[in-house]
């Protein structure tokens, strides 16, 4: 499946951000080659040389950060700037290293603001940073899921980059309107304030903000005490007021509250939680957050295999149908990873062989021969 998907971004999207495999053409985000980054630690993993080498070739040659271009921080942090320091930890190749360097350094202008929460969006040729046009804001999820990235980048580089990460965690930490550990989905970027206040989601714009406390904890050697009480807290808060159970079929799922009124919304984002739920459960927490996480993996299951093309919907309403449309999202089969890796139950590697099936059913595109 890979190697399809591969020939088709290097005969189409080659050194572009994204492929459109109907029209057999490209997309650009920011115009920095988003996939073939992305793809490379993947490639090394499956030992795809040939596709690994052609996509370094590239990177060597090709790939330059030296440009007027606005980026939005968070997304070029996950993938640009994530992308490079695994291939390089994968690899030892200091090609990467460096390249993961010099994204880093130019990223550091969103950091320059009033509150130290940073912007969403850098000029990374020009060296400046600003909020999005319509707003002040920055979303939750955006600013507490670079730290994984950045922190590692400081092994490298100067220690004022790990130390401005580490500080929004700290003003996150301390703010008032948290709803038992659970936080709202936007804050601002002049006074470090959350905004929009009393919608808690484990959606968009707040999920990774749960995952990264736990996965900072771990990444620091488990050490830094604040980060799992935040952590530990916002797992209780999902536990008092967004976990639920359908009728009838008892199935477990996180909705989420607005202004005091639960609803039973659950994004397909929201499978990302058992897996950091077994994650935490191995790395020696509760062990009924691995029982939480098998009620959760069926749930986000089912969200699959009730579906007509088993493939799940992008927001799920129990007991209604949501977004009618399947963006390939990874939350669920990485939850299944974990699930199984942990447990060793075959059930969950069954499960990810059947979502890969209908992916490969319903979502390949395939080019007629001619």
């Amino acid at each position: 499946l890979l190697q399809h998907a591969w020939k088709g971004y290097k005969d189409f999207a080659w050194g572009h951000d994204e492929l459109r495999p109907v029209s057999k053409s490209y997309s650009e985000w920011f115009g920095l080659g988003l996939t073939l980054i992305d793809a490379l630690d993947t490639m090394w993993i499956l030992n795809l040389k040939e596709e690994f080498e052609e996509a370094k070739a590239w990177v060597a040659t090709k790939l330059t950060f030296n440009k007027n271009v606005d980026v939005n921080l968070f997304e070029t942090t996950i993938r640009i700037l994530g992308g490079l320091l695994s291939t390089y930890h994968l690899t030892g190749e200091t090609l990467f290293l460096d390249k993961a360097v010099n994204i880093g350094s130019r990223l550091l202008p969103a950091f320059n603001t009033p509150s130290k929460i940073p912007y969403s969006d850098v000029n990374i040729g020009k060296g400046t940073a600003h909020p999005p046009h319509w707003t002040s804001d920055s979303t939750v999820a955006e600013v507490t899921s670079i730290q994984l990235e950045f922190r590692e980048l400081t092994e490298f580089c100067r220690k004022e980059v790990f130390d401005a990460v580490v500080e929004i965690m700290k003003q996150v930490h301390k703010l008032d309107g948290k709803l038992d550990g659970l936080v709202p989905m936007f804050i601002n970027t002049n006074n470090g304030q959350f905004t929009h206040q009393g919608i808690y989601t484990l959606g968009a714009r707040a999920d990774s903000y749960y995952e990264y406390l736990l996965k900072q904890w771990i990444q620091g050697g488990k050490k830094e005490n604040q980060l799992l009480e935040d952590y530990l807290q916002a797992i209780e808060g999902i536990k008092k007021n967004l976990l639920q159970k359908s009728s009838p079929n008892g199935l477990t799922f996180v909705g989420e509250v607005s202004h005091g009124q639960f609803s039973p919304k659950m994004d397909h984002l929201v499978c990302f939680l058992p897996g950091t739920l077994a994650l935490g459960s191995y790395n020696g927490l509760p062990s009924d957050h691995m029982d939480l996480a098998r009620q959760l993996m069926e749930t986000c299951y089912q969200m699959y295999v009730q579906m007509e093309t088993g493939l799940s919907p992008e927001i799920v309403y129990f007991n209604i149908l949501g977004s009618e449309h399947n963006l390939l999202r990874p939350e669920t089969v990485e939850s299944l990873f974990y699930l199984y890796r942990f447990t060793k139950d075959h059930k969950y590697q069954d499960w990810g062989w059947e979502i890969l099936q209908n992916f490969n059913r319903y979502s390949k595109v395939y080019r007629p021969v001619v």
